[in-house]
């Protein structure tokens, strides 16, 4: 779906967002409340450029716009690989945007965030991810990294992360096994409106990744291990 049409659909109430150089930026109504959009089209990847502008539309929301609610529209293919942005700085320029995120939340911002198309690596770490909660289109497509990708790393065969993946949501892509994880709150089909509505109403700054994917049976070590983390940490 383009972002045009998604628009149309989350926010009947009526919006003033613009697109240039694939950032989106602007407002919204949403259930007569006025909340600030941020986000990418276009399968952007995201160079420094981008994670700037996102960065500064977060700063001038809390700077200007006390408690505004503020909407993540995510398509991204990742972070930009190119020899000027790493030369720049890129993972700090995306270290910066998510950090603006993370200080929103903190200072009682709600933030949701929502996939609408494609949500890859990094351009998806520091922006839906670090939202209150993240929600998914069921045609989205979503992974932090490819199974061809992951085997060069992990150096374990391709054939065997393709038969893994059957069964174990991590070495899959796709909205379905990011929900069962936790990484995603909800995959959205229907009235987006009403959606984003309620959405907006529930978030909540507590992380509540783990113990959904626990729950889910996507991830069963990630909440036992931070509790245990979190155990040894505790003064005596």
């Amino acid at each position: 779906m383009d972002w045009i049409t998604l628009a149309a659909q989350l926010f009947p109430g009526g919006h003033t967002i613009v697109e240039q150089d694939n950032f989106l930026t602007g407002t919204a109504q949403v259930d007569g409340v006025t909340v600030s959009i941020i986000g990418s089209s276009g399968h952007a990847p995201i160079g420094v450029e981008i994670a700037l502008m996102q960065a500064q539309t977060i700063l001038t929301t809390l700077r200007n716009f006390p408690q505004r609610p503020i909407v993540i529209l995510v398509d991204t293919q990742g972070q930009r690989l190119r020899h000027r942005d790493e030369m720049l700085g890129i993972n700090s320029y995306m270290a910066h945007l998510g950090k603006c995120i993370a200080l929103a939340r903190s200072s009682g911002y709600k933030i949701i965030g929502l996939v609408y198309d494609q949500a890859l690596s990094g351009g998806f770490i520091t922006s839906g991810l670090m939202a209150d909660a993240c929600y998914a289109l069921p045609g989205a497509t979503i992974r932090v990294m490819g199974l061809p990708a992951m085997a060069r790393i992990t150096k374990v065969p391709l054939e065997r992360l393709t038969e893994l993946a059957k069964s174990n949501p991590v070495f899959a892509p796709g909205p379905v096994n990011y929900l069962q994880m936790g990484g995603i709150e909800a995959i959205w089909d229907g009235d987006l409106a009403v959606q984003l509505a309620q959405a907006l109403q529930d978030a909540n700054p507590v992380d509540r990744r783990s113990a959904a994917g626990l729950q889910r049976g996507g991830r069963s070590q990630a909440l036992p291990v931070a509790q245990a983390v979190r155990a040894n940490d505790s003064p005596a």
